[in-house]
């Protein structure tokens, strides 16, 4: 039996959970709402407040897609419940980040400033002009939208410039040597 799939998804109040006949799951929370298609073999149910996910054999596939699908349901439910987040840091002599309406404007050296344009259901925030915080419910769009601004200008491993991400850790390489 699979250690994650085997665990109920507890439904916090204000979220409701709905399951359709073809395993099309829909989450709906303060912070929107969240629908997707699972795998036709693996059987969901919601009872007593719980997301009970199980599996009709234990075929290979059917395992792997066991936990996968508990888990998915899981980060739904979050997301719409608490949302998720990531920090990305500017590194880098004149590197900064401007929000401008919904748009961020990035400067990180180039001869022109990056225009990042807002994703539906994704929301920027900048605490100060070096730092990012991308925020939304969907786990899967805010780890993809931060990857794209990251994609950039990416940390270099000499003088660690570049965007990455807060508990990122840079490995560092030495430069050449003089004679």
């Amino acid at each position: 039996m699979s250690r994650i799939g085997k665990q109920p998804v507890v439904i916090p109040n204000g979220v409701t959970v709905t399951v359709t006949p073809d395993n099309v799951v829909t989450v709906k929370g303060s912070k929107g709402q969240l629908t997707k298609a699972m795998h036709k073999d693996i059987k969901i149910a919601v009872e007593n407040n719980q997301v009970v996910v199980t599996r009709p054999s234990d075929d290979k596939n059917h395992r792997a897609l066991h936990g996968l699908t508990r888990a998915l349901i899981n980060n739904m439910v979050t997301g719409v419940s608490e949302g998720f987040d990531k920090t990305l840091e500017l590194v880098g002599v004149g590197y900064r980040v401007q929000l401008k309406g919904k748009k961020l404007t990035l400067s990180l050296g180039y001869s022109h400033p990056v225009e990042i344009d807002a994703v539906e259901g994704i929301t920027y925030e900048t605490p100060d002009a070096n730092t990012i915080v991308v925020k939304g419910a969907d786990k899967e769009l805010v780890g993809a939208v931060a990857a794209n601004i990251r994609k950039w200008r990416e940390p270099e491993p000499y003088k660690g410039k570049g965007i990455k991400y807060k508990d990122e850790v840079i490995r560092r390489k030495e430069g050449k040597t003089g004679k």
